[in-house]
């Protein structure tokens, strides 16, 4: 039976998440394998396959960092060498040095890591950074004539600088050096620098190939000490601020990243740097004893207010801290603020100073929550009446409006690919005549490729795959629109169109307890190419549901198993527009612990969820022994039935010929032949499995309902 009326869920359906479930094929025996290899569970074994590693010495290399033999930077980055001389030329002459940063996290903490590093080695140092909202993104020409006037010998860029060609071609005129340190994608004509670092420009295989802005000025900041034998003191400060950079600015934390950021998490707590501390404290960060924190959710970075904590030296951050606490402080300023807050913030090495800073930080950042809030809804509105019919064949959402903040629109872009699964363009004008945006993409189309696509088109232009910044003259905009659109259909099927969750296995609610979370803290710290563990339980009951604070969903949700009813409370941030949630769904979800008044429970940060139907309800409401029918399909009597393997249910549906198809619930992988033992594994997502399937499972369902 339904659990309401057609018509009541149809209407339910149309606001659940958009999504598509990607759940990773089981591996059993290889996690089997590896797990006794490397003396961990089956399930951390499972969740270490999903991510590519499957043999002890990659499993070691991921779970001990530390053991892994480095190669020299200067052997992987071929202009590493001449940046260390030229930098060591103008300390030892005492000649002008200028930072050009950029003003998102990556390029501030890149900005005050140099600044510092170079100002105890005894350069003369100064920097700039551009204008957001007048100039933006990038170091321009007025920046260079500003430099040279101002007696400037050399020039670094860090976060920027790999697209700035005539800028930096005019610095040439000038007759200034200039070391360009960067990560974004590369343009088609490199400019003409003294020295060019980006890890893009090195082999793809290299540790170093996934660093952030942060992660360059940091290496180029290391040699240069190391050159220079004055590396006491340095390096501590410089891999707390790498490590803040490269989360917020969501590098991928694998290679030499995965391996810095775990030695930085653990310095933090007890950073000597006023502006870390003063950072940790307005934010009402709380550390976690070092070994016991988990990749779990971020309740704690969300909800809690500004306090002073106590630190001590065994305890730790989690990447969740930087990402929700800190580096949303720091990058507020640099979208709406003055970046040299930032800065000052972070090369202060006055605790008074520190503390005025980050409280401005903190102020600066709750009115970018009003603004990002007011716009998101602006766009919401705009794109249900205009857009919102043709979203299927455009494939890309353009919006440009007048009088929004260039500074949180990318926020806003982001917020717009989770809801509607398409890549986001979105400006708004700087004048009449000109428009600035930013791009956000998902994981099928290429940013930066698209922009490049619409190169003519553009004025200023950069980023990487999964996000990108532009302007272009609006008398442009339909045309760059029609091109975008042209550039998606390439790229993009219609099933692309939903927001992806990729899965990494299923659990039921009597597994999750204190044991598996510690279990998982095998896999800190967790990110970017490494993301939190996504687990789903099929068929649970919302028993209580209501909204808490700012539009979020707090639930308990109930599994039967064995008629014995195990329940766990959730929590799903931003879901008001849900609200309320079906009573029977499929939930996927991340581990998190929630601690109130002394006691810890762990708890469920909805991910994902979906309706469970009648059809895969048969899986868990069929009869003990085997249900089996059978049934036409295109003029052909197939046999079906559904039957327990391992307590685990599986659909077997058999053709004239003796062939068997296998799928599992949830699952896109089953298997296919005359026998177990010599099966392949197909997709049985693909048309030509799932119709036989669904008319499987409707065979199936009138059977047991007439049963």
């Amino acid at each position: 039976m339904l659990d309401r009326p057609l018509p009541e869920r149809s209407q339910i359906h149309r606001r659940l998440p958009n999504q598509r479930w990607q759940i990773y094929s089981q591996k059993t025996d290889l996690a089997q394998k590896l797990a006794a290899s490397i003396n961990l569970s089956p399930i951390i074994s499972q969740l270490l396959i999903n991510r590519g590693i499957e043999t002890p010495a990659q499993a070691k290399a991921f779970l001990e960092p530390e053991s892994i033999v480095l190669p020299s930077p200067l052997e992987e980055f071929p202009d590493l060498a001449m940046s260390v001389e030229l930098l060591q030329e103008a300390i030892a002459s005492q000649s002008k040095i200028a930072i050009c940063g950029d003003y998102d996290a990556d390029g501030m903490t890149s900005t005050a890591l140099l600044l510092r590093s170079l100002r105890a080695l005894g350069a003369q140092v100064d920097y700039a950074i551009p204008s957001r909202m007048h100039e933006g993104y990038g170091i321009n020409k007025r920046i260079i004539e500003e430099f040279h006037s101002e007696g400037v010998k050399l020039i670094l860029t860090v976060d920027n600088g790999i697209s700035a060609y005539e800028p930096i071609a005019r610095a040439k005129e000038l007759e200034l050096k200039v070391i360009v340190t960067d990560h974004h994608d590369i343009p088609q004509q490199l400019p003409p620098a003294d020295a060019i670092l980006n890890p893009k420009l090195i082999a793809e295989f290299s540790p170093y190939r996934g660093v952030a802005g942060v992660g360059v000025a940091y290496i180029l900041a290391v040699c240069l000490a190391q050159q220079l034998g004055e590396t006491s003191g340095l390096i501590q400060p410089m891999l707390e601020l790498f490590t803040l950079g490269t989360i917020a600015d969501l590098a991928p934390l694998t290679g030499v990243n995965r391996r810095w950021v775990k030695r930085g998490l653990k310095h933090l707590p007890k950073s000597k740097l006023p502006g870390v501390q003063a950072l940790i404290q307005i934010a009402g960060v709380q550390a976690k004893e070092a070994g016991v924190q988990g990749c779990g959710g971020a309740e704690e970075q969300r909800s809690k207010g500004a306090g002073e904590k106590t630190f001590h030296s065994s305890k730790s951050l989690k990447p969740e801290d930087i990402g929700f606490r800190l580096g949303p402080r720091i990058n507020a300023v640099g979208r709406i603020g003055d970046p040299q807050t930032v800065i000052d913030l972070l090369i202060t090495d006055d605790m008074g100073i520190a503390l005025i800073k980050a409280m401005q930080c903190e102020q600066t950042n709750t009115s970018r929550q009003q603004m990002c809030e007011e716009i998101e809804q602006e766009a919401i509105a705009y794109v249900e009446t205009q857009y919102i019919t043709s979203l299927q064949q455009d494939r890309v959402l353009v919006v440009v409006q007048p009088d929004w903040h260039h500074g949180v629109i990318g926020i806003v872009a982001s917020r717009l690919v989770e809801r509607y699964g398409v890549p986001v363009f979105i400006g708004t004008y700087e004048d009449e005549g000109h428009i600035r945006g930013s791009a956000r993409g998902i994981p099928e189309f290429h940013v930066f490729e698209a922009l490049e696509y619409c190169r003519d088109l553009l004025g200023k232009f950069g980023g990487h795959k999964a996000a990108g910044g532009f302007s272009l003259p609006a008398e442009n905009l339909e045309l760059v629109r029609s091109r975008l659109i042209d550039f998606a259909n390439q790229c993009l099927e219609p099933q692309h169109l939903k927001p992806l969750l990729k899965i990494d296995a299923q659990a039921n609610f009597h597994q999750i307890n204190q044991q598996l979370f510690q279990q998982l803290n095998a896999l800190h710290p967790c990110g970017i190419d490494n993301p939190d563990p996504v687990f789903w339980t099929p068929n649970v009951q919302v028993i209580e549901q209501q909204i808490v604070g700012k539009g979020h969903i707090k639930v308990t949700l109930a599994q039967i198993i064995d008629t014995q009813q195990y329940t766990i409370k959730a929590i799903a941030w931003r879901w008001r527009d849900y609200y309320p949630l079906p009573q029977r769904v499929d939930v996927a979800y991340k581990l998190r612990e929630n601690t109130f008044n002394g006691n810890t429970t762990i708890e469920l940060e909805l991910q994902g969820l979906r309706l469970t139907t009648a059809s895969t309800q048969i899986f868990y409401t069929s009869p003990p022994n085997p249900l089996r029918t059978t049934f036409q399909y295109q003029q052909r009597q197939y046999i079906c039935g559904i039957y327990q393997n391992n307590s685990l249910p599986e659909l077997r549906i058999k053709n004239p010929e003796g062939k068997i198809l296998v799928m599992y619930p949830g699952r896109t992988i089953g298997l296919l032949g005359t026998t177990r033992e010599a099966a392949i594994e197909v997709d049985v997502s693909q048309p030509q499995y799932d119709s036989i399937i669904q008319a499987a499972l409707q065979a199936l369902s009138y059977i047991n309902a007439e049963s």
